[in-house]
């Protein structure tokens, strides 16, 4: 068992079409205004550090119970602020992380773990993924109990995830005991033209009481209840706090590995990270 759980291979899914295109519009508020509770606007100076007092940084690699295959950092190379983004850069390179093993890739997986966390409310990031196949980029929650309750038990909320080899899909799921790794409960959201690389879209799941809404560019694409649960004694453990996680894996049991037609590096940018309440 890893010390520190992390996404699992997604492997049933229940498709969702549509298109989308990028927007700007803030939270939905159908009972009430969300109030700003944290916020990083990444508009530090160029070449600096992620703020230290809002993110720290997973370390290593041993495959993050997915069969990864990148050694996650903190130098710069992999994280920095740029031009009013977060820019997170998947290299491919040797290099021999905390671990002292050598791997082939380099990235970066950054958190609010022990900094910030919230139960319930709207998590919202403005993001352009990388593209290519073997990458998978997340945007995520991870219940804040993790370190005495372990993983599934925490629960996790998926806000977005993409597999290179689906370059116009994304993923918004839910994990728990009865329903994590392959019987996460998913839905997808997908484009009608282009790929989710071309241009930031706007990620987002309100999360109030017993329910999950999950958005994409303000458009609600899924919502997700306790009757949503598998008949197999599971329950919803969505009812304490949660921290942030934005990372770029490499490699894994669901995107599968680079191959020639992946080109290195590639970034996500991220251009901010926002999280309400209700007023």
């Amino acid at each position: 068992m890893r010390t520190l759980p992390c996404l699992l291979v997604l492997a049933l899914y229940m498709g969702c079409g549509g298109s989308s295109s990028p927007q700007t519009q803030g939270p939905s508020n159908p009972s009430g205004a969300w109030v700003l509770s944290w916020s990083d606007e990444f508009n530090g100076a160029n070449g600096s550090a992620p703020d230290a007092s809002k993110w720290t940084f997973d370390l290593g690699g041993n495959g993050w119970g997915n069969n990864e295959l990148e050694t996650y950092t903190n130098r710069s190379q992999n994280a920095q602020v740029l031009n009013g983004n977060l820019v997170i850069t998947a290299a491919k390179e040797t290099y021999a992380g905390t671990d002292g093993i050598s791997r082939d890739y380099t990235s970066a997986r950054l958190k609010t773990q022990g900094l910030f966390a919230q139960s319930g409310g709207r998590f919202e990031a403005r993001i352009k993924i990388p593209a290519g196949q073997g990458l998978w980029p997340a945007f995520w929650l991870l219940g804040n109990d993790v370190s005495s309750n372990g993983w599934p038990t925490c629960g996790e909320i998926d806000i977005m995830e993409n597999v290179g080899f689906q370059p116009a899909t994304v993923y918004g799921t839910i994990h728990g005991p009865g329903y994590s790794g392959g019987s996460g409960i998913s839905s997808s959201k997908a484009l009608t033209t282009g790929k989710f690389a071309d241009d930031f879209h706007i990620y987002a799941v309100e999360w109030e009481g017993t329910q999950i809404r999950f958005y994409l560019d303000g458009s609600l694409y899924a919502t997700r209840t306790p009757a949503d649960l598998p008949n197999n004694g599971s329950v919803w453990v969505f009812d304490h706090p949660f921290f942030i996680i934005l990372n770029v894996a490499v490699g894994g049991n669901w995107p599968g590995a680079p191959d020639g037609s992946t080109v290195f590096p590639q970034q996500m940018l991220v251009d901010y990270v926002r999280v309400y309440r209700r007023s």
